[in-house]
């Protein structure tokens, strides 16, 4: 049977986040593991009376087929918002609208990747990016995470030795590690990819959601001929919406849209339409207000349960926004094996080998607090702290 699949799809894992969300179904386990947003956020009110609304002054026009590049009137409110918050002037031409971001690297690695071409990664990556590229079978060059976002030196040495075509980043809150670019290592960066054809994917799921610290300029602002930048409102407003966006170049943009019209003709054109009604009518901005309040709580709850809880030996990021946070065990641990004893206390995380594309039976795991109440992050991570210790006692 194995005869009949494509060589393309024979060495692309499935999405350990997929399968392990099956466990979370269980009322009784404790879940850090999905980067799921917290559903008591979702606005079922405001979107039902958007909905009625659409059908109300569109009729039976909204369940029609529609352009590729999307909703004209969303992509306004997009180029807007772009405007307004990181004073970006995006034409509405350069958006198209997407299913969710995960699209956007399916349509990136349809239109750029050919077998064998040379990519650069974070160093631990989104899952989600690795599976989506594997795909195309390219050869994955992952840099390094410090502190400030990627080691400038072995960045430099990658780019000099490979010449990649693609570099992928998610530099806000960065998934799974949680940390930022500095403004420092973004300009280093920019200065080491201008005037060459390499294309940096900027993908910011989670540029809103920050609870301290101050913004940092967009490599779209930073180096616009080079950059290819990434949106979405899942993180915001609802995933199940599966609304999302590319920023490009007109010239890449309409291979983009070739590929997108392979792909799927076009984004349903009725949950574009209801999410621009519920934008039309509600204020976004203090609804994001209202989640990141609540999620910097819960981000402090997790970083204090910590310190009182997990072992010493074992360290942590501490994220200045976003839905993760990223932890180390000493050298010589498996994450594995920690998930197999916390699962015996209920509580479920991922470990840090998905995120990583030639490294197995790492010491590394993916906190997410963005899903769980407070005093279920306390319960949580003292169960995880009491696994930790009993392994380390090994």
């Amino acid at each position: 049977m194995d005869s009949i699949f494509s060589d393309r799809i024979a060495d692309v894992p499935r999405s350990f986040i997929r399968e392990i969300l099956k466990v979370s179904l269980d009322p009784t386990i404790i879940s850090f593991a999905g980067g799921l947003p917290n559903r008591e956020f979702f606005p079922v009110a405001e979107l039902k009376t958007a909905t009625a609304k659409v059908f109300d002054t569109m009729g039976r026009d909204v369940l029609q087929y529609s352009m590729s590049e999307g909703f004209t009137g969303l992509r306004e409110m997009i180029a807007r918002r772009y405007h307004d918050r990181q004073n970006l002037d995006i034409p509405v031409e350069n958006i198209l609208i997407t299913n969710g971001s995960q699209q956007g690297l399916d349509l990136m690695g349809k239109t750029f990747i050919n077998e064998g071409d040379d990519i650069v990664i974070e160093e631990p990556a989104y899952l989600g990016a690795i599976q989506a590229f594997s795909l195309f079978k390219p050869r994955f060059n992952p840099v390094k995470l410090t502190e400030e976002g990627l080691d400038i030196r072995q960045f430099k040495s990658v780019m000099s030795a490979r010449k990649p075509k693609l570099i992928y980043s998610v530099p806000n809150f960065q998934n799974p590690s949680g940390i930022s670019f500095s403004e420092r290592t973004r300009r280093e960066m920019a200065g080491i990819i201008e005037g060459t054809s390499t294309l940096l994917i900027e993908d910011d799921p989670y540029g809103d959601l920050r609870y301290s610290g101050t913004d940092k300029p967009s490599f779209m602002a930073i180096l616009p001929k080079n950059t290819i930048l990434f949106g979405s409102f899942s993180k915001t407003i609802s995933p199940g919406l599966r609304i999302g966006w590319i920023v490009a170049p007109h010239d890449i943009m309409e291979k983009l849209i070739v590929a997108k019209q392979a792909a799927d003709l076009h984004t349903t054109h009725f949950t574009q339409c209801i999410l621009w009604q519920y934008m039309r009518d509600n204020d976004i901005d203090a609804h994001i207000r209202k989640i990141k309040e609540c999620y910097g709580r819960q981000m402090q709850a997790m970083l204090n349960s910590i310190e009182k809880y997990f072992p010493q030996g074992v360290s942590h990021t501490t994220p200045e926004g976003g839905m993760f946070l990223w932890v180390t065990l000493p050298e010589g641990t498996s994450s594995r094996d920690l998930l197999d004893r916390a699962l015996k206390d209920k509580v479920i995380f991922v470990p840090g080998d998905p995120f990583y594309v030639n490294r197995q039976n790492t010491n590394t795991l993916r906190l997410n607090f963005s899903c769980t109440d407070e005093p279920t992050i306390d319960t949580g991570i003292r169960n995880l702290g009491k696994a930790m210790k009993q392994l380390l006692k090994k």
